[in-house]
């Protein structure tokens, strides 16, 4: 794992790429039933395939190919496969019980291909970033509408789900963690907790990098806090970054990166989908569209990490990255020393 300082002072010289989808890029692979299968899941009944966490264990030499093509494409920041490798995710699938094992091989298959990177090209400055995902349930809302009050997960068993995930993706050698695709703040806080508590076991400071997902163009998150308001409530875990993904295109995100821009005292990040979903359920931003937006944002100061989302593929990314080589890094503002509360809405005072 890297110090934290030496992360944010590298933060500092240059405009960081993280990688792009890696579900588009199985999906590029036709894979079957059987690639999702090995010895070890013969007694699982139900079907495996779109389980793409899976594949850590039953494809690696595939997950790992698609980490290259991202390093390869200029990728500073690769992301593991892990994104549905916690318990709750898992139980779909009735894999629970190869959660650590799904965590730590795709760290390791990350790891691994980061390092090989790192031998032909030396000189360079590449990160692992463990993801949780946020999973398919919620702490805040009740998936009943007969019955508010109703929870499908705790808290608690959240905070225990994603220390055991957490602690597999340090112990496999990831650099970051990222706590992606925010759309309920209590969940994420569980993942925040996970991490510290994986820090008091370690004695180490991780890194951290938050990700939130604006659902829609009423500019909040499904749990339905404003940007500022998840600001607020995420503030305190004091994340090398805090940026916005999934969900929106790169058109759509613009007013809320503009509006992180304004309230953020940390680095920001930002991998957008490419673009809406059309008819047919694909999208339509091309390599040369996202990459038009990733000149814009960085002439204009709003970057210190950018990538892409659902859609986006190795060519994406090098196109970003050219239009991204050598440009100045957003510079970070002082904190404001505002008392900052949240509810729905921020208060600041």
């Amino acid at each position: 794992m890297k110090n934290v300082i030496d992360i944010l002072n590298n933060l500092e010289k240059k405009i960081f790429i993280l990688d792009g989808a890696m579900g588009t890029m199985i999906q590029r692979l036709k894979l079957e039933e059987a690639d999702f299968r090995s010895p070890k899941f013969k007694d699982i009944k139900k079907n495996l395939q779109g389980n793409n966490d899976i594949l850590n264990i039953t494809k690696p030499d595939e997950i790992y190919g698609i980490h290259k093509l991202y390093l390869e494409s200029g990728a500073d920041i690769i992301e593991t496969n892990t994104f549905n490798s916690t318990k709750t995710s898992q139980i779909d699938y009735d894999c629970e019980c190869f959660s650590y094992e799904l965590n730590y091989e795709g760290g390791k298959l990350a790891r691994n291909a980061v390092d090989d990177f790192l031998k032909t090209n030396p000189a360079e400055t590449k990160y692992v970033a463990g993801v949780l995902g946020p999973t398919n349930r919620t702490c805040s809302m009740s998936p009943d509408v007969n019955n508010p009050s109703f929870r499908n997960i705790t808290f608690d068993e959240l905070e225990a789900d994603y220390t055991m995930s957490t602690d597999a993706l340090i112990e496999s050698g990831v650099d970051i963690i990222m706590v992606e695709t925010i759309f309920d703040t209590l969940n994420s806080k569980a993942a925040l907790m996970a991490i510290k508590n994986i820090e008091k076991k370690r004695g180490i400071t991780i890194p951290i990098m938050i990700s939130a997902t604006i659902t829609d163009l009423s500019g909040r998150t499904l749990s339905g806090q404003t940007l500022e308001g998840f600001y607020n409530s995420i503030v305190h875990s004091n994340p090398i970054s805090i940026g916005l993904n999934c969900a929106l295109g790169p058109k759509e995100l613009e007013p809320h990166l503009i509006e992180l821009d304004r309230i953020s005292a940390f680095n920001i990040s930002i991998h957008p989908n490419a673009g809406l979903p059309n008819a047919f359920g694909g999208y339509d931003e091309t390599p040369e569209s996202m990459a038009k937006f990733a000149k814009t944002w960085s002439d204009s100061g709003f970057l210190n990490i950018i990538g892409g989302c659902c859609g986006t593929t190795p060519e994406h990314i090098f196109a970003m990255k050219q239009q991204t080589l050598n440009k100045v890094p957003r510079k970070n503002s002082k904190s404001d020393n505002k008392m900052r509360l949240s509810g729905l809405e921020a208060f600041n005072f």
